[in-house]
């Protein structure tokens, strides 16, 4: 298909690079040009001056960039210039709002918005490997997925348009309690005397096990955080969780106050440490 991307960051110029090894006709924009230009050169395609002329004539407009008005922004801009029917496909996390506002505008042009923020950090971008929540209409998004397959290891409608969001808010709010119980679990074995390497050993294959455990215990217990996910990025996205809390009456008191403790790290200078730098207010003393 011919495919315009917008957004190629740490995440999305691994995601366009799969794009362009699975045949489509690319095109892509990143506000730093110098980007775009690496990225031809390593995938070929071609890269735009703006973000009109990267999506004209696309069937499909990817896009991976920062924030609500970042998206609004790009989608009304590429909208115009993409082919008849075609599907915006945006991988930004942002608020349930946005999605469905863009889903009206794309609609009254007619064209198409799916939401499909993603899981699986920078790694899983790489690999091809990511997990990927979608809200839109069934028609479009049995079109884009076998498009955005070429970088997930699963895709699922969720629902109508922002239920992509909102499922990634689910995912974004059961990260953070996993990862302030490890953090505290963490320090509790170091006050206990315990060794951290065996006590993972001894509880990693039982009910306490979970990615974050597998992934992030050694380097929490090294204080190693200059990688990952950062802090900055898990606030943003928990602001969006609270926000929509603040609309639908969620009951979110854990999340809230893990919110609390990552400004605590931003405010040690980890703004962008690995999330799993929770446990580094805990070490720092008091």
């Amino acid at each position: 298909m011919k495919v315009a991307f917008a957004g190629l960051g740490v995440m999305g110029f691994p995601m366009a690079g799969h794009l362009a090894k699975a045949g489509h006709e690319m095109a892509v924009f990143n506000r730093s040009p110098e980007k775009a230009q690496r990225w031809v050169a390593a995938n070929g395609g071609r890269a735009g001056a703006g973000v009109a002329e990267t999506a004209a004539g696309a069937e499909v407009f990817v896009l991976c960039v920062g924030n609500d008005d970042d998206v609004r922004q790009v989608v009304a801009e590429a909208l115009p210039a993409m082919a008849a029917g075609g599907i915006v496909v945006d991988h930004t996390t942002t608020s349930a709002v946005v999605a469905r506002d863009m889903a009206a505008l794309a609609a009254s042009g007619g064209r198409a918005f799916v939401d499909a923020p993603v899981s699986g950090g920078q790694a899983g971008a790489e690999s091809g490997q990511l997990t990927i929540m979608c809200g839109g209409e069934p028609a479009a998004f049995e079109r884009v997925e076998p498009v955005i397959g070429a970088y997930a290891k699963a895709t699922r409608l969720m629902g109508g348009p922002g239920s992509g969001q909102l499922t990634k808010m689910v995912n974004q709010l059961c990260i953070a309690g996993v990862v302030q119980g490890l953090a505290e679990g963490l320090h509790f074995a170091k006050r206990a005397g315990l060794d951290p390497q065996a006590v993972y050993e001894a509880i990693s294959k039982g009910a306490a096990q979970s990615w974050q455990m597998d992934n992030r215990w050694k380097t929490m217990g090294e204080g190693k955080f200059d990688f990952g996910f950062a802090v900055d990025w898990m606030r943003k996205d928990l602001g969006l969780v609270l926000d929509e809390a603040g609309r639908n009456g969620a009951a979110l008191d854990m999340t809230a106050m893990v919110d609390g403790f990552y400004a605590e790290v931003q405010a040690l200078g980890g703004r962008r440490w690995d999330t799993s730098s929770l446990v580094a207010r805990l070490e720092t003393p008091r």
